[in-house]
């Protein structure tokens, strides 16, 4: 299992031996699926033309945005990421996504044509 590191702002060093690192709030918690209003879109940028589809807006935790992006690459039988609080999902799947985002109880926006 991998370490969580302390996210310490802004100092390297300190030679006061009372000095104490802030360390950065914890995340928020996860809205309630009916608060959520998730974006899904169709992406081709830097990546030789090939299509995912990117689903953006998810308030929450880390595991709780990699659990729902691993249940949605199962759904869809395909590969993705989780990345910078967005999920990838490799292929056209905007509107299997769509349908099962509906399903769980998600506010689901489509974005782009």
């Amino acid at each position: 299992m991998a370490k969580k590191k302390k996210k310490r702002m802004d100092v390297v060093y300190s030679t006061n031996p009372d000095f104490d690192f802030e360390i950065e709030a914890d995340e928020e918690e996860t809205l309630p699926n009916n608060e959520q209003l998730l974006r899904v879109l169709i992406d081709r940028k830097q990546r030789k033309g090939k299509e995912v589809t990117l689903i953006e807006g998810f308030v929450g935790t880390e595991e709780d945005l990699k659990e729902l992006g691993k249940w949605l690459k199962q759904k869809c039988g395909g590969g993705g990421s989780v990345k910078d609080g967005d999920i990838l999902v490799q292929g056209n799947h905007r509107d299997k996504i769509m349908e099962l985002l509906i399903k769980e109880g998600y506010q689901v926006k489509r974005v782009g044509g």
